[in-house]
């Protein structure tokens, strides 16, 4: 790659923004728009087209956050907290295997009609999760959420891609950006609403009226732009069916093993030998496929296949504050629903504004170092964490969610515009697809993984408890913890201890993990992205 030096680029060559003669505004150098190149820029999309798609991806963005602040409720009402976990392993299981899939099918067919599908069996997925009758059925039936889910996910970023042209995505994905922060502020408030003073199976009913307005919305002012034709093979089924299988044993083994068996037990070898078999078909299957769903170039490429591993460790450590902390902070600190999730939700608030100040860092030592700072933060937030006294005041925990938001705002966006930046722009979408499915691989097997440690430490904790009176099976410490009255004093000090326990060594696994995601970046990734001039293709 040529030096940076003396063009105004950073160390990763992105080049530096010079006023556009026409509009005056600050856009990159050497993107085209429109004059020079003998190309009109793409109309803007009107109001209601961006409103529909911000619509679109608020309805998953909530539902990544609302049922958490919930989950002692619905526990306490449902039973099964051996196996809530599944709550959020089974639905990002269903997306994780399916945005490829819609993505091809995106492809073939368009964008809206898989927009519409998905956003209609995400509405019937939350209709079926209102009126589960155990645990068993609303985990069935988040999955079914989940298949509708990742038609959202998938197409309405390819959508912003479509329709906004290279100099304006910034912009949008600034939208985007806001509306998972958003989202994320009030999803767990609300659902601490509603748990405390309604009921749980709000938090899906009222999905309802947000899904009906979105297809409204889509159907009337989402008219996609021509396409040019291009070679579209078959969808890889065969593939996305192995990789279904493959995860879901895995899941399975992880979640129960060490709780309904012991690790070393024949259920959970054959699920743990299963699940291997299973990868190797998946490989063998993905190796013929005439359009795999995850293209073999994607891990051939060093800078890809390092943002992807690297992104996977940050969906496994995501796991840890946003799953774990609301029940830590009802459990241990015995605030109220709402409470927990304003201790949680505090982490979205320093997030975006970190992410948006980073171009300032990245444009300065480079893609990697930057997302290196980041992580290398994060992990030493992550472990602070095991160092909190007991019982801890509601603020600090709250601050090291701010603190832990802004270490990976600094992470995350820079490896994705990095990593967009050094495809084209035929190759632009698969890339994408693969860090947000490596991501959300790396959340499954986090919700699984993580679970089973703090199953684990609760297991022993109960086992070997030097006090009386607590309960004997899993099942039944969200109920003695809802109502720790019930409990001798020394027995509830105890209990509440032991979850204390077992949520620090899941932030110590999600430490771990942010230090492997640091190794990755220091390992494997080029010390600079070889970013590629970018022309806008209309």
């Amino acid at each position: 790659m040529a030096s940076a030096e003396g063009t105004g680029a950073s160390p990763d060559g992105i080049p530096a923004e010079r006023p556009d003669a026409a509009s005056g505004t600050g856009v990159p150098a050497g993107i085209a728009t429109g004059g020079a190149s003998g190309r009109k820029p793409a109309p803007r999309p009107p109001a209601p087209v961006v409103a529909s798609l911000m619509l679109g991806m608020a309805l998953v963005a909530l539902d990544s956050t609302i049922v958490a602040t919930a989950v002692p409720q619905i526990v306490g009402d449902l039973g099964g907290f051996s196996v809530f976990s599944w709550l959020f392993s089974g639905y990002l299981l269903a997306v994780t295997v399916t945005l490829p899939v819609y993505g091809k099918l995106s492809d073939t067919f368009g964008r809206k009609p898989v927009l519409l599908f998905g956003i209609g069996l995400f509405l019937i997925g939350s209709l079926l999760c209102a009126s589960a009758w155990n645990m068993a059925a609303l985990i069935a039936f988040r999955i079914v959420q989940g298949l509708g889910g990742g038609a959202l996910q998938g197409t309405i970023q390819t959508l912003a891609a479509d329709l906004y042209p290279l100099a304006e995505r910034p912009r949008i994905q600034a939208r985007m950006s806001s509306v998972w922060a958003t989202s994320a502020v009030a999803g767990p408030a609300l659902g601490g609403l509603l748990a405390s003073y309604a009921n749980w199976r709000w938090i899906f009913l009222i999905n309802l009226p947000l899904a009906g307005l979105a297809l409204w919305m889509i159907s009337r002012h989402l008219t996609e732009p021509v396409r040019s034709p291009g070679r579209r093979g078959p969808v890889d089924w065969a593939g996305a069916l192995a990789v279904f299988a493959c995860g879901g044993l895995l899941l399975f083994a992880l979640v129960q093993g060490g709780v309904a068996w012991p690790w070393l037990s024949a259920p959970s070898l054959g699920l743990l030998g299963a699940s291997a078999l299973l990868a190797a078909v998946v490989v063998r299957v993905e190796r013929r496929a005439e359009e795999p769903i995850l293209p073999g170039w994607v891990w051939r490429r060093r800078t890809i296949a390092a943002v992807n591993l690297a992104m996977a460790a940050l969906g496994l450590l995501m796991v840890a504050p946003m799953v774990f902390m609301p029940t830590y902070a009802q459990s241990v600190l015995g605030l109220g629903p709402v409470g927990a999730g304003l201790v949680m939700s505090v982490m979205t608030l320093s997030w975006p504004v970190s992410a948006a100040c980073s171009q300032h860092v990245y444009r300065r030592i480079g893609f990697r170092n930057t997302a290196a700072v980041g992580i290398g933060l994060a992990a030493v937030i992550l472990f602070s964490f095991t160092l909190l006294p007991h019982p801890a005041r509601p603020w600090q925990p709250a601050l090291i969610m701010l603190l832990l938001g802004g270490a990976l705002g600094l992470f995350q966006l820079p490896l994705i515009v990095g990593v967009q930046s050094t495809v084209g722009w035929a190759e632009r979408g698969t890339t994408t697809a693969s860090v947000l499915f490596c991501r959300q691989v790396g959340q499954s097997v986090g919700a699984a993984l993580l679970a089973a440690v703090a199953n684990a430490t609760l297991a022993a904790r109960l086992a070997d408890a030097p006090v009386a009176g607590l309960p004997k099976h899993l099942d039944d410490v969200a109920k003695a913890l809802a109502e720790p009255g019930l409990l001798p004093g020394a027995a509830a000090d105890y209990l509440r201890r032991a979850v204390a326990a077992a949520v620090e060594h899941i932030f110590l696994g999600a430490s771990a993990a942010a230090v492997a995601a640091l190794l990755v970046l220091l390992l494997v990734a080029p010390r600079r992205f070889p970013v590629l001039p970018e022309l806008r293709e209309e």
